[in-house]
């Protein structure tokens, strides 16, 4: 019988989802999650396989508590609520989306992490088409949210440069300007 662990894993993915996001998966040793979490090798290893499996779970968790907090979810459902999905934290952080800055590093990641935002993306895209096909426009609302998909990520991307957030107010009510009137 193996020693009871002495952490709590919800915790311990929640400190290291934060030094994955700032560092990125190449750029996090098990030093650097040692350190954050205080929980040593051997304690992590006897809860997740391996930094890509610590990875995976953190990304997943990240993940599950974005999904259970959207904004894209609220009626009535519209554009109001995709500009509050733009604008939600944690996402406009100087790092940007953990979700959205994984997809710079997917080649080195195993598949399920490719699969798992994959599928994360997917899920978004169809709630924009509900969002947007609620305002009735006069683009087909697919089209639509493939334009609104690509601006989002984009501009989580964007936030990872020094001088973002003296423009993103500015170009998010530009963006919104545009989308109303498709």
């Amino acid at each position: 019988m193996g020693r009871p662990k002495k952490f709590n894993r919800d915790d311990v993915l929640d400190k290291v989802a934060l030094v994955f996001w700032e560092n990125g998966f190449k750029g996090t040793t098990l030093r650097d999650l040692e350190k954050a979490t205080g929980v040593n090798k051997s304690g992590l290893y006897s809860e997740f396989k391996n930094k890509e499996d610590l990875y995976f779970a953190s990304l997943n968790r990240y993940i599950a508590n974005l999904v259970a907090a959207s904004p894209l979810a609220v009626e009535p459902l519209g554009y109001d609520n995709i500009e509050r999905f733009f604008k939600r934290k944690p996402c406009r952080t100087r790092k940007g989306c953990f979700c959205i800055n994984t997809m710079r590093e997917l080649p080195a990641l195993p598949l399920k992490v490719n699969e798992m935002v994959t599928k994360t993306m997917a899920g978004v895209r169809v709630a924009l088409i509900m969002n947007i096909a609620a305002e009735r426009p006069k683009m087909d609302p697919e089209v639509i949210a493939d334009f609104v998909l690509t601006n989002f990520i984009g501009s989580h991307l964007e936030q990872n440069l020094a001088d973002a957030e003296k423009s993103s107010a500015r170009k998010l009510r530009n963006f919104m300007r545009i989308l109303r009137t498709l």
